[in-house]
């Protein structure tokens, strides 16, 4: 690629990041006035039975409609407007794995803490982004707990990526294999009942904060008691239940930082028996860290506000930390949907 087009490139890539925040709230707001639905509903509508709907002034419309029109989003058929098929595919659908409730959550949790970044970066610490939320705790879960509405809105809002991230997890041949799992930081239970379904043999634990797991349990379909269980503590003063032939981290160890993660490596190790797995399951950047904007987008909320650590690690990470607690065999599976990989170590 020649020095011009390199540049033009980037320039594009460049005005697509500096017009972005204007543009996602554009979506935002056409999700929250049923916009896009309504397209939807009425391929072609013009832009009248679109004011009708939405009840909002002409002016004020046609502004949102150039906007929602530039992110190529929507278009102008015969003199309406149309969804594209990325719109359509994530944004109206009813499917779980839709981007609706996450890029409202998006908007909610983790947008406004981002002015705090250079404070954060230079600091060290979260704590000017963290200020927005009352209560104790040095993380974004320890403020959400003392409030029930806030700790199901937040799970609310990554439930949709749960979902389109499990599929590559749920069709790995080794999970495939475990009986009883332990699920560490397993949030609502989406992953244990997404795996429970799958294979009828599979009985998991999901261990995570006493707030999470209450709101955890209240989404336990009846028809999975027994199947899908709780156990409230903290992960990192407790010691691991024992009795699991697999411990599973599905983005939890992108949360803190190495050392952290290595003391949960090591209880996950000490907890499990001869032959027993330990799974990570997260997103990871690049190995050079060059590409990846999902995982630079978590790595960013999780410095800024989240935890003050953490980051979206490299798989070569995950593998040198599971041999350093013990682990005699590691492997990896690398270039899942959405920046994953799923990195499996074997206490033998």
């Amino acid at each position: 690629m020649g020095d011009s087009q390199e540049f033009d490139r980037v320039y594009e890539r460049f005005q697509l990041i500096v017009n972005g925040p204007a543009l996602f709230n554009a979506v935002i707001t056409a999700l929250e006035l049923d916009v896009l639905g309504f397209i939807s509903r009425h391929p072609g509508a013009p832009f009248e039975e679109l004011q009708r709907h939405t009840e909002i002034q002409p002016h004020k419309l046609r502004v949102l409609m150039l906007a929602l029109c530039s992110t190529e989003l929507v278009g102008r058929r015969d003199g309406g407007y149309v969804n594209s098929s990325v719109a359509e595919e994530h944004l109206v659908t009813d499917r779980p794995e839709g981007w609706r409730d996450t890029l409202i959550g998006w908007r909610r949790f983790q947008y406004p803490a981002f002015p705090h970044m250079s404070s954060a970066l230079r600091t060290g610490t979260n704590a000017a982004a963290l200020d927005a939320y009352p209560g104790s705790g040095n993380t974004l879960y320890e403020r959400l707990a003392s409030d029930p509405e806030l700790v199901a809105s937040y799970h609310d809002s990554i439930g949709p990526f749960t979902h389109l991230f499990a599929h590559a997890l749920l069709d790995n041949v080794e999970i495939a294999e475990v009986r009883k799992l332990l699920d560490v930081g397993g949030g609502d239970g989406t992953t244990a009942i997404k795996l429970v379904r799958r294979y009828a043999h599979a009985e998991v634990t999901i261990f995570d904060m006493p707030s999470v797991t209450r709101h955890a349990a209240l989404g336990i379909p009846d028809d999975l008691e027994g199947r899908v269980l709780t156990h409230a503590g903290d992960i990192f003063e407790d010691d691991f239940p024992r009795g699991f032939d697999g411990i599973l981290f599905s983005h939890s160890m992108e949360v803190f930082s190495p050392e952290h993660n290595i003391k949960l490596l090591a209880k996950a190790f000490e907890a499990l028996p001869p032959g027993g797995k330990i799974f990570l399951y997260n997103m990871c950047a690049s190995d050079d860290e060059q590409s990846g904007l999902l995982s630079a987008r978590l790595s960013l909320f999780l410095n800024v506000l989240a935890s003050g650590e953490g980051m979206a690690y490299p798989a070569g990470d995950y593998e040198q930390w599971l041999t350093e607690v013990g682990c005699a065999s590691v492997r990896s599976y690398t270039g899942l949907p959405y920046e994953h990989a799923l990195v499996v170590g074997v206490k033998e």
